[in-house]
């Protein structure tokens, strides 16, 4: 019998490789989307999946809403991924990101519970919740310590998810996903800010670009195998919260470097922070600058995940790392910027 997947934030980079992923699998996919001036289905378009999904327009902060969206389409399983994922902008907006984020969660799982309470609901939770890292690495047992209102919201969500299912039997789980990139990233997020902007210096449409701290360690991986382990967290025996990392951590600006070193340069250092500028090794010209305003008020400065739980339980691992990410990523930039 066909299932039915009701995705929020269907549009994002997560939503859309898993809407990809659920119709290979023979799901009817149903994704609920925030409605602005322009609509913004071009990952959904790259993806060639726009009109294999049902879009509907929603309001994560409006219960009603939900409730007749769900009762509507009847899902078997829900996946939350719309959120105002952007840490930087928590900052200059917490209230906002407090009540999507945060709030939008409570929504949802209260739409589910009044509606139907057999429906699996899947909370992406993130490693923002670690923040100010208690043990390294980071593992679904870790005591949290988020340090943006993001991580603050997330937080909230998290738990919220843990006490509907513990409070109504609702097969509610969460992904405590590390960072995950791909070519759909958007351009705001380090990783795909640096591959664009390489590409552009390639295609001489460029000179130099600004970033904040290069020191912060990320553990990056692939949305799209991402996507399936959230798939796999809905399919368990029972619900529960996974981790899911590469088990590795890289630096800014390792990034930086690798992706250089895909067209040929070589980058040297100098200076020292907001003063430190990269430089083309040959030719001596300036191609990274340290801009302060890319600063976060209360840094996150590493992050590593602990994957077993997931890999035991859930037959899930991470295949591509950094520098095979970095090279898909910056492919698809240097084919975008020609």
């Amino acid at each position: 019998m066909e299932k039915t997947a009701f995705i929020t934030g269907i549009t994002g980079q997560d939503g859309a490789y898993l809407a990809e992923l659920l119709l290979s699998k023979g799901y009817r996919v149903v994704g609920g989307f925030r409605r602005l001036s322009t609509p913004n289905f071009w990952r959904l378009d790259e993806l060639g999946i726009t009109d294999r999904v049902i879009l509907e327009e929603i309001d994560i902060l409006d219960v009603g809403n939900l409730i007749r969206v769900i009762d509507r389409h009847e899902p078997d399983e829900v996946y939350n991924l719309g959120a105002q994922s952007f840490v930087a902008h928590s900052f200059s907006n917490p209230v906002l990101t407090g009540k999507v984020t945060g709030l939008g969660v409570t929504n949802i799982l209260e739409a589910i519970r009044i509606v139907n309470k057999n429906i699996r609901f899947y909370q992406a939770s993130t490693s923002e919740l670690f923040g100010l890292v208690q043990e390294i690495p980071q593992k679904e047992t870790t005591p949290f310590y988020p340090r943006s209102p993001y991580g603050v919201a997330k937080l909230y969500g998290h738990w919220i998810t843990i006490n509907y299912r513990e409070s109504y039997g609702i097969f509610a789980s969460c992904g405590i996903l590390f960072n995950h990139e791909s070519p759909l990233r958007g351009i705001e997020f380090v990783t795909r800010k640096i591959t664009d902007a390489v590409a552009k210096i390639y295609h001489e449409k460029q000179d130099y670009f600004e970033i904040g701290n290069m020191d912060a360690r990320r553990d990056w991986g692939y949305a799209k195998e991402y996507v399936e382990g959230m798939w796999r967290i809905l399919q368990a025996k029972k619900p529960d919260s996974y981790v899911l990392a590469t088990g590795e951590t890289h630096s800014v600006r390792e990034w930086i470097e690798v992706c250089f070193g895909f067209i040929g340069r070589r980058i040297a250092w100098e200076g020292s922070n907001e003063n430190e500028v990269g430089k083309d090794e040959k030719t001596g010209k300036v191609l990274v600058k340290v801009n302060p305003a890319y600063f976060r008020p209360a840094e996150v400065d590493i992050l590593v995940g602990d994957p077993t739980k997931a890999k035991t339980e859930l037959g899930w691992e991470a295949k591509v790392k950094y520098k095979e990410l970095a090279e898909i990523m910056l492919q698809k930039d240097l084919e975008r910027n020609k």
